[in-house]
């Protein structure tokens, strides 16, 4: 990979010119939410680069969508497809390489820098797309073994139907928030005496409130309702990924999920990271999935085996005193499914599958102790404290907890990532009672 000309780019950002995530900014020069993309500690931004005289000339594939950066969300650049999504790309990494074709546009260009170079401190994140529906999966295989585990017992933990389809189950996209947003404990019905029969439930916050390390998927051209997708289109289908925390009320979830599953437990926010990684960026991190020893329906395989990511993924929870601890060191090729089988998948029956659409990928979790992305997981069901830095422990989160998710991958100067998935837990609410 190149090297860019922008300066002060350490070798470790997740930002590198082998990257170029997009994401929708606003600054104090221009209020309003448009397309931007990070490249080190800075940002581009586009809205700014589109008033530039020849930029339908660099930019061909965009000759009629000129205004497509200057749009509050991503949507619309995300519909034009892969292939212009590629171009962009390579182009944008052509103006900022240090062999850049087009000198003029930016490198050389010092009242342009000025305008469209901007610091991302000095910018504020919005969420990069309009989401119409949000579909969460369980395909994290090492999470489903773990959890089912502790509920069922090792030789019953996977249900029947774990390894013949992508579970999943319809989320709530209107509390999808960007990263760094306070996440408020939920409300719900628990209970407390688990002993008691019958069970007595209680409305009460949540005591029981968990994170989990997920990716996230968007999509970018839609199907037809009645239509399906196959597998081996769907990457064409693909606009990028981000991190996502599928927060979790687990005690307001044991008690609502028989028979219909998760619905107030998960439904009060779910964050995301801002920049969305382009597909083609993590093209080269290519790797195998958990192996799925049940054989496949005709429509689920895809004829390949490097079907996921590794993306190294980690967890930092921070108290409320500012000790930070990292709980969790995994990677994303800990998944059973792949996201163009769960596409595959969700528009079988003729689901129609929107531009914007967010899918999860269920916690991702690996074989260790140490890999696990939930405290669920790595507290044993709330049986055993996890040590933070400081003599401090925890079962669940507090008021006043943070936790960050990171995901990088790729070596030094060419290092591909996402940046931070941030959210602190605040008290909850007024009672509704």
């Amino acid at each position: 990979m190149a090297l860019t000309w922008i300066p002060d780019i350490s070798p470790d950002t997740p930002f590198s010119l082998a990257n170029i995530p997009f994401g929708i900014i606003s600054s104090s020069a221009d209020p309003t939410p448009h397309a931007a993309i990070a490249i080190g500690s800075s940002v581009l931004d586009l809205k700014v680069l589109s008033g530039y005289g020849s930029f339908a000339e660099i930019f061909p594939a965009l000759k009629e969508h000129r205004d497509v950066f200057s749009k509050p969300t991503l949507n619309d650049f995300a519909a034009l497809g892969r292939p212009i999504h590629r171009e962009v790309r390579g182009t944008i990494q052509d103006l900022l390489s240090n062999e850049t074709s087009r000198p003029e546009v930016l490198k050389d260009n010092a009242e342009l820098r000025e305008k469209a170079l901007l610091s991302q401190r000095s910018v504020k994140m919005h969420l990069p797309m309009s989401i119409g529906d949000y579909t969460d999966f369980y395909a994290g295989f090492h999470h489903a073994y773990t959890v089912g585990s502790l509920f069922r017992g090792p030789q019953t933990a996977l249900q029947p139907n774990y390894t013949h389809l992508p579970v999943g189950y319809h989320g709530r996209a209107s509390s999808i928030v960007v990263s760094g947003t306070p996440v408020k404990r939920p409300w719900g019905q628990i209970i407390i005496d688990q002993a008691a029969e019958p069970k007595q439930p209680t409305t009460a916050p949540s005591r029981l409130l968990d994170m989990e390390l997920e990716l996230g998927c968007f999509i970018a051209t839609p199907n037809n309702m009645g239509s399906s997708i196959k597998v081996t289109d769907a990457e064409d289908h693909i606009f990028g990924y981000v991190l996502l925390n599928d927060w979790s009320a687990r005690d307001i979830q044991s008690w609502e999920y028989v028979p219909l599953g998760p619905f107030n437990s998960k439904n009060f926010a779910t964050s995301i990271s801002p920049w969305v990684v382009l597909a083609d960026a993590l093209e080269p991190f290519r790797s195998k999935g958990v192996d799925n020893w049940t054989p496949l329906q005709g429509y689920l395989n895809e004829g390949k085996e490097e079907n996921v990511f590794a993306i190294d993924l980690q967890i930092d929870l921070e108290t409320p005193q500012g000790d930070s601890t990292t709980i969790c060191k995994t990677s994303s090729k800990y998944l059973l499914w792949s996201f163009p089988q769960m596409i595959a998948h969700h528009s079988l029956g003729g689901c129609p599958l929107r531009t914007g659409d967010l899918l999860g990928s269920g916690t991702i979790s690996g074989p260790t102790l140490q890999e696990r992305g939930s405290l669920l997981e790595l507290s044993e069901g709330g049986k055993k404290d996890i040590m933070l830095y400081g003599m401090d422990v925890r079962r669940y989160l507090k008021d006043g907890d943070q936790v960050t998710i990171r995901g990088i991958c790729g070596q030094s100067g060419a290092k591909v990532g996402f940046g931070e998935c941030v959210g602190r837990v605040i008290e909850a609410g007024a009672s509704p009672l």
